[in-house]
């Protein structure tokens, strides 16, 4: 009996020694991992700064993020307090129900998982994920390798919840998870999945990104093959919420039959608002961090170092700009389509086959998939036979993506018949860029119709010439001169030839004043008067009102024979609103780093152009053109309605001083429109020059053009929030100039046609 005592006792020392051994190892392994046996820990400094990268944020002027440059990892961090009280309690509840009983290690949990030898799940707390996340890059393979990672996982929470609060850890974790689809971190998904930031999140949609947390392929509900699990795993959430005193049975029971809804909204570089500024954004960006070092010297990184970057963009108006021309170009493109039916050179115009072969292979060479096969070492045939092959394509319409079977040829072909277009919004005291289309859609058609595309201006030049002769010579809208033909004499100013502008229609006679003669954009009188001021004065009053590109002292610019961009026109018509003064446009207004600190503030520049009272009688002009002119329908008196106009009618009552535009042959189609305190400017046009519509009907500006203003206006205007004025353009205290042509003879003048043509 003692015998069988003794051999019983021994078994429990042995017992004891084992768990004890075993304890003391598990000891041990822990004091090596912190001592760094197995490999460095994160120092206190990689603890209170830990290294992510994080996307640069474009910041809207009412305070709403446009988008974000990043290359992977669209990373955007947020606070404690901007998490709804709703996700937070879903995430304790799902992923560490004891959270706020433990110091970063749950034991109980692990007891349990090990127990069960993990068939109940993991006992990964949320401190020991957030450890994951941050320090260790890549989960090892090798069993022996992944444990020794945990246990520096274990090490670095004790750590870490030393270091911060239990809110501080829910941020960081919720900060540093990936949801696929470029969104990482707990703001990225939000927008991205649900359009919203995370503090506006209902807890069916909190559910849904908590859901997701253990597997964002697996369980995300926006793939169509995931959708189910996805829905199961949101319901799973409810269950704990439900399980943990968070919500009652009922309310479990009524969120679990709720089918499973997002609002999928991109960030792509090509999704979203304003993806044409953002471009042009970011190219400046890119310089901007050359002369603006670091304080150790190094350059900022706008992809990874969490730069905020405030821009004078309105998010609102942005959006009824795009609302606008995107509304107004898909009516104009389908009757653009209806008459390339009709046409043997279709979309092409004036030109021969060997021309439009011409034009089909300069955009082939200049497409990405001839440049990589160029650089592939592809012999010409080769490519040649790869774009002619068909495949597969996603193409743009105007109802939307369309999934075909097209050949890369027959592609470039497809997208020779869209129209183009550009608007551009500045307000003219600040020189605040308010809005900027570069395109109809930069998905598919990249170059920038703002600030890259250089065209022919026609008759929106007109205005500088008039301004010219005032501010020189004092000129009144009331003044009078003879509609006849004008004649500048061989070698005047250098000219190879006589010059000698027709009007439209060819129509002549009588007198007119200015004020009608630039409503009608009559080119006889416009050559009169660059003769008068001489061409090299009226280039000189366009550049110093901000026209950059070369304008030659040549008469023919009087009629907009000279190309330049959107960009440079709406800022130089800013000095007519600002009265005289040239303010620079600004598009952004201050950069901070990750941490808010001021890097660079911006501030306007400015210059006199010309007199106050020279800018408001131009103003003056400009309005006739919107009363009585080729800008005319934009009032209520307008009775017919032209077949593509959209939107009409307009209706607008108020002081609005404008200028159309159409360059020969009805290439290019310009509106310039100005209220007091925003100037904004529209063209439209084919890509190459051969593409434009057969007739001036359909054509000219006030056609292709003026709609997308006054529709982009219309909404502006319907909302009280932006408190564009509507207002009289303010009068100089003191002015010289007559503008009062009530008792001035208009011989002949309802005989004339409306002539912005470039001749």
């Amino acid at each position: 009996m003692t015998k069988k005592t003794t051999d019983f006792t021994k078994y429990i020392k042995w017992f004891w020694m084992i768990i004890l051994g075993g304890l003391a190892t598990v000891i041990l392994i822990f004091l090596l991992a912190s001592w760094g046996v197995f490999g460095a820990l994160p120092t206190f400094e990689d603890l209170e700064k830990p290294q992510n990268n994080l996307a640069t944020e474009i910041i809207s002027s009412d305070g709403k993020t446009l988008g974000k440059y990043y290359l992977n990892e669209n990373r955007t961090p947020i606070t404690f307090k901007d998490l709804p009280t709703n996700i937070v309690k879903a995430l304790v509840a799902t992923e560490d129900e004891r959270f706020y009983k433990h110091a970063g290690i749950d034991f109980r949990g692990t007891a349990r998982a090990v127990a069960k030898m993990g068939a109940g799940g993991g006992a990964s707390t949320i401190t020991q994920q957030l450890a994951k996340n941050l320090f260790t890059k890549k989960a090892s393979g090798n069993i022996f390798l992944r444990l020794i990672q945990k246990v520096k996982e274990w090490v670095i929470a004790t750590r870490l919840e030393k270091q911060y609060t239990k809110q501080e850890i829910i941020a960081m974790y919720l900060n540093t998870q990936g949801f696929l689809f470029h969104a990482t971190g707990i703001r990225s998904a939000s927008r991205i999945y649900f359009g919203k930031e995370p503090r506006d999140l209902d807890l069916q949609e909190s559910a849904i990104l908590v859901a997701m947390l253990k597997n964002p392929r697996q369980y995300n509900p926006y793939r169509k093959i995931s959708r189910k699990k996805s829905l199961r795993r949101r319901n799973v959430v409810f269950k704990q919420l439900f399980k943990n005193g968070f919500i009652t049975e009922q309310e479990k029971d009524s969120l679990q039959k709720l089918p499973l809804k997002i609002n999928f909204t991109p960030e792509s570089h090509s999704d979203g608002i304003a993806t044409y500024f953002r471009a042009y954004l970011q190219k400046y960006l890119k310089k901007w961090v050359k002369n603006n070092p670091k304080p150790d010297g190094t350059a900022y990184n706008i992809y990874r170092d969490g730069l905020k970057v405030y821009v004078t963009i309105d998010s609102r108006m942005q959006k009824y700009a795009e609302e606008a021309v995107k509304e107004h170009m898909a009516n104009l493109q389908s009757f653009f389509f209806k008459e390339q039916k009709r046409n043997r050179t279709a979309p092409f115009y004036d030109i021969d086959k060997s021309q439009i072969s011409g034009i089909y292979n300069r955009a082939k060479k200049n497409s990405v998939r001839y440049k990589k096969m160029k650089k592939a070492g592809k012999s010409e045939k080769e490519i040649d036979a790869a774009f002619k092959k068909k495949r597969k394509m996603k193409i743009f319409s105007w109802k939307g993506d369309k999934d075909t079977l097209m050949s890369p040829y027959d592609s470039i072909k497809y997208y020779k018949y869209f129209l183009h277009s550009g608007l551009l919004s500045i307000e003219p005291q600040t020189g605040h860029i308010k809005a900027w289309v570069g395109g109809i859609n930069n998905k598919y058609f990249k170059y920038d119709h703002v600030n890259q595309g250089k065209r022919q201006v026609g008759s929106t030049f007109k205005p500088f010439v008039y301004a010219t002769a005032i501010n020189q010579l004092k000129l009144s809208p009331c003044d009078s001169f003879p509609n006849v033909l004008y004649t500048i004499p061989k070698g005047k100013y250098g000219i190879p030839e006589e010059w000698t502008p027709q009007n439209a229609g060819k129509k002549y006679g009588g007198m007119l004043t200015l004020k009608d003669a630039l409503a009608r954009s009559v080119n006889v009188i416009t050559a009169r008067l660059i003769d008068m001021v001489t061409p090299e004065n009226v280039a000189r009053l366009a550049r110093s009102a901000g026209i950059e590109n070369e304008v030659p002292a040549n008469p023919s610019i009087a009629l907009g024979a000279v190309e330049l961009t959107l960009f440079e026109m709406v800022g130089a018509y800013s000095t007519f609103a600002n009265k005289g003064l040239r303010v620079n446009p600004m598009m952004i207004t201050r950069i901070e780093d990750k941490n808010g600190t001021v890097l660079t503030e911006f501030t306007p520049t400015t210059k006199e152009v010309m007199s106050e009272e020279s800018a408001y009688v131009v103003l003056n002009l400009l309005e006739g053109v919107t009363r009585s002119g080729s800008g005319a329908r934009l009032r209520s008196g307008w009775t017919s309605r032209p077949k593509i106009t959209t939107g009409f009618p307009y209706k607008f009552t108020n002081a609005i001083a404008g200028k159309t535009g159409t360059t020969q042959n009805q290439t290019d189609g310009w509106f310039m429109g100005i209220v007091p305190n925003l100037v904004t400017g529209v063209w439209t046009g084919g890509e190459d020059n051969a593409i434009h519509f057969a007739g001036i009907g359909n054509g000219q500006g006030a056609t292709m053009s003026l709609p997308s203003w006054a529709l982009y206006m219309k909404k502006c205007y319907a909302d009280k929030t932006l408190h564009i004025s509507k207002e009289e353009f303010e009068r100089p205290s003191t002015i010289s100039i007559s503008l009062n042509c009530d008792k001035v003879k208009e011989n002949n003048a309802n005989d004339l046609e409306d002539d912005d043509t470039d001749f």
